[in-house]
């Protein structure tokens, strides 16, 4: 799935429009655009493989609440999409999958209920992805408005027996912060789940990238990029020539 790292530019879905959170606060969101398609298609055209989509709303709500907007997504690229949020039964993971995801990642049901983990990852095996996010070192839930009492051990162990292709690594607090990442940390993860790992959350430059991709042996294969790229401080051009020098 992941032959070279990889940066995935985040399509945070609420009420059908674009936006990024403040780590992770529904009420601190900031608008970027009313026309999801048209950002996808913006991304790709700049040299997106890949597009993280995560249905906000869903989340919270625990059933998948902006289907047309992936639905549209899918119609205006060709890339890889990749969606998240409030697939937390069979049926919402096919739903999503009709609605044009080519891969699914699934958090908050992987702690709550294992055997919907097992059984989406036979069912669309190598295209489910797992997401862990971490609040002072606990794994959130439900649009992280709740805490899991539940280690991070055993959440990689859920993660691992399951068989996901890989794990979405979301530390919090940096999330929509544009404070930097802890590259040492999430390789560390990366080695401790013995999974490939793809890091999420305070990306703000070139070379937060760059830190990150020179994890790739440890297995961190790839970074979710957000509002660092809707602001401007970064580019998938600019990205492309920094990681090409390494």
């Amino acid at each position: 799935m992941f032959a070279s790292f990889t940066v995935i530019p985040a399509i945070d879905l609420k009420g059908g429009r674009v936006v990024r959170l403040m780590r992770g606060d529904m009420a601190q969101a900031t608008v970027y655009g009313d026309d999801p398609a048209v950002v996808a298609r913006r991304f790709e055209d700049e040299g997106a493989t890949v597009l993280h989509v995560v249905d906000l709303d869903g989340a919270v709500a625990g059933e998948p609440r902006n289907l047309a907007a992936i639905r549209a997504i899918r119609g205006a690229v060709d890339c890889t999409v990749e969606a998240s949020g409030g697939l937390r039964t069979i049926e919402s993971i096919e739903m999503c999958v009709e609605a044009g995801a080519d891969r699914i990642a699934i958090g908050s049901a992987a702690l709550l209920d294992p055997a919907l983990l097992e059984s989406a990852c036979r069912a669309l095996p190598g295209r489910v992805l797992g997401s862990l996010d971490l609040r002072d070192g606990r794994p959130a839930l439900k649009g992280w408005t709740e805490t899991s009492p539940l280690t991070v051990d055993t959440a990689i162990e859920r993660f691992r027996s399951a068989g996901v292709a890989a794990i979405i690594f979301t530390d919090i607090s940096r999330d929509g912060a544009r404070t930097g990442v802890d590259a040492n940390a999430v390789a560390a993860f990366a080695r401790r789940s013995g999974l490939p790992v793809i890091g999420s959350g305070g990306v703000a430059t070139l070379d937060d990238l760059t830190s990150l991709s020179r994890r790739f042996e440890d297995g961190v294969v790839g970074a979710v990029v957000g509002r660092a790229l809707y602001e401007g401080d970064i580019t998938l051009a600019s990205i492309r020539t920094a990681l090409a020098r390494l």
